[in-house]
């Protein structure tokens, strides 16, 4: 069997959000947007439907003879469908940091900065997020310094703006009047690697649903039952609810409906001092890929 990269599925998951696009940018030095660029227009061929990619410095696919500001000006004018921007740090309304972390003006660590994230961010109608690593230091609760904001006032002209935040372990659509993300799906690399972990002395699963939901569809074999609710009683050793199969050197894997719950229990368990923390999304995922279930 051919092993398929994770970049791979990456890409693939891009490929499709670009579908209705006529024209796609890419900033430079962005090989796995690109590469979904790319691969959407060769699907097009297909459909004799164009699909045009600009990648900035580029020498094969870059019509613009006068770099970034030819960039800003066709987005600007509306002429740019999708846009890809990522950041040091993303927090859950979407705001972006690419200027540094730490306490503004005196950061404890200084990057390139924003150049022209802010503008792109107003214009172009479709703006993919895109993050590779998938940890609590890059997806965070509250950015330290907003370079481009997810979100603006109703008096504000806006037509661009965050849809979608991908990331090496999920995909999440952007909620603009709810300002949050939401689930679409969960990397399958991630179901799998969790599968073959199942058995092992060292990893716990936790369903964090509610007991109704559980009887309605099983859960994962031999897995604790706790409730999303009681997640923070339960891994608290200094309270009188305290699971003592639970322990901080284990590695622990949640899942949940859909993927939001285990999120947020994940999130909870971190900030606990649990730091091997995964989440495996929602139990369907779990069932498709032939895990092992109580029912």
């Amino acid at each position: 069997m051919t092993e398929i990269f994770q970049s791979e599925i990456i890409i693939s998951e891009i490929s499709n959000l670009l579908k209705d696009d006529k024209h796609v940018a890419i900033g430079a030095a962005s090989p796995i947007p690109g590469s979904a660029a790319l691969l959407a227009q060769e699907e097009r061929k297909n459909t004799n439907r164009k699909l045009q990619v600009t990648i900035l410095h580029s020498q094969k696919f870059n019509n613009f003879t006068d770099g970034s500001r030819e960039l800003f000006d066709a987005s600007a004018q509306g002429r740019i469908d999708t846009f890809f921007l990522g950041g040091v740090q993303i927090d859950g309304e979407a705001n972006i940091n690419l200027v540094g972390t730490g306490r503004y003006p005196k950061l404890d660590k200084r990057f390139s900065g924003s150049f022209g994230s802010a503008l792109m961010y107003f214009v172009v109608p479709k703006i993919i997020l895109f993050r590779e690593e998938h940890t609590p230091r890059t997806l965070v609760k509250k950015v330290d310094f907003i370079s481009a904001p997810g979100i603006s006032p109703p008096n504000i002209y806006r037509p661009g703006g965050p849809k979608y935040l991908i990331t090496n372990k999920a995909l999440f659509s952007f909620n603009k009047k709810k300002k949050n993300f939401k689930i679409e799906k969960i990397n399958p690399k991630f179901t799998l690697d969790a599968i073959k972990k199942h058995g092992s002395d060292e990893t716990i699963f936790i369903d964090v649903r509610d007991s109704g939901d559980i009887q309605k569809t099983g859960t994962i074999k031999d897995a604790l039952t706790i409730p999303r609710g009681f997640i923070e009683f339960a891994a608290d050793d200094q309270t009188p609810y305290f699971n003592t199969k639970l322990n901080k050197n284990s590695e622990i894997i949640l899942v949940c409906g859909a993927g939001g719950q285990a999120a947020l229990s994940g999130k909870t368990l971190i900030e606990m001092g649990y730091n091997n923390v995964k989440n495996v999304g929602g139990i369907e995922d779990w069932e498709k890929n032939k895990g092992p279930m109580d029912k």
